[in-house]
């Protein structure tokens, strides 16, 4: 595992709010990096695979066309633009990485020999694609959006069997996600019962959640990034713009510094001087 367990990974969810334009992905990179963030993540589907026909043929109004085939080849990204996504971010130093949702897709990311693999929610139900992924041995991030405790509880399992390092994301898959169902102190409960570090995916709007869910001691955390939350596509309400992903990384940078180490008892020498002065007057 690469990651610096003392340090939160920061995750630019990039997904599909690219819209299937490169040149708003470069976008979202290069300012994503700028903002601080350790990583952006993309979404890869093999759309036969993932949608049946009968879904593929229903209507759908999007800027590619009038059926749901066209919407979804639409924002598929292929080898071409992936390869310019990796040599992209190597260039600025960013790690990126993709959720898969089926075996092609992820046999398709291989050849990028990326350093992390990720769970999607919508997927902790589909076994044969995780031991798939538990088989690769890279380390995996696991979103919890959706599931059942046995869900969990199988998936766990299966990274645990391979021997695969694996974190799991507390996630709560609504857009934009309501304050009062984030339920933070799941954070605590799925360290507990898995014995593992846990991240957290957010969907809310604004910050203030995830600046929170820093305080729980995370490991990770994972929030869509958008150029304009009023742009085509079903994420960008619950993502955040540039300069508020600028704040969240500063915010959440902040809480690592100030949750600091137990100091019960310890008189800071900044304070000596202070206790001093304002206790001048006590007769002990």
């Amino acid at each position: 595992m690469n990651l610096d367990s003392k340090k939160i990974y920061i995750i630019a969810e990039i997904g599909i709010n690219h819209n299937g334009d490169l040149n708003i992905a470069k976008k979202l990179i290069k300012s994503a990096s700028e903002c601080g963030a350790d990583a952006v993540k993309f979404q890869k589907r093999t759309i036969d695979i993932v949608y049946s026909k009968e879904i593929l043929d229903q209507p759908r109004e999007s800027p590619w066309g009038k059926t749901q085939a066209e919407q979804k080849y639409g924002l598929e990204f292929e080898l071409e633009q992936y390869n310019e996504i990796d040599k992209y971010c190597k260039d600025l130093q960013i790690d990126w990485f993709a959720s898969a949702w089926d075996i092609n897709s992820l046999k398709f990311l291989e050849q990028f020999d990326l350093k992390f693999n990720k769970v999607a929610s919508a997927m902790i139900t589909d076994l044969s694609l995780l031991e798939s992924i538990a088989l690769m041995q890279k380390h995996t991030f696991i979103s919890t959006g959706m599931s059942s405790k046995s869900d969990i509880d199988n998936a766990v399992e299966i990274f645990k069997k391979n021997k695969c390092s694996f974190e799991l994301m507390h996630c709560i898959s609504t857009y934009p996600m309501k304050s009062e169902d984030a339920n933070l102190n799941t954070i605590d409960a799925l360290r507990e019962l898995y014995k593992c570090n846990v991240g957290y995916s957010g969907h809310e709007n604004g910050i203030a959640i995830s600046t929170a869910a820093a305080a729980f001691g995370i490991s990770s955390l994972e929030r869509h990034i958008t150029l304009d939350r009023t742009m085509y596509g079903s994420d960008q309400a619950a993502s955040l713009e540039i300069n508020g992903f600028r704040q969240l990384v500063g915010a959440v940078r902040k809480v690592e510094l100030a949750l600091g180490k137990n100091i019960v008892g310890v008189v800071l020498e900044e304070e000596k001087p202070i206790a001093k002065k304002l206790r001048a007057h006590i007769k002990n």
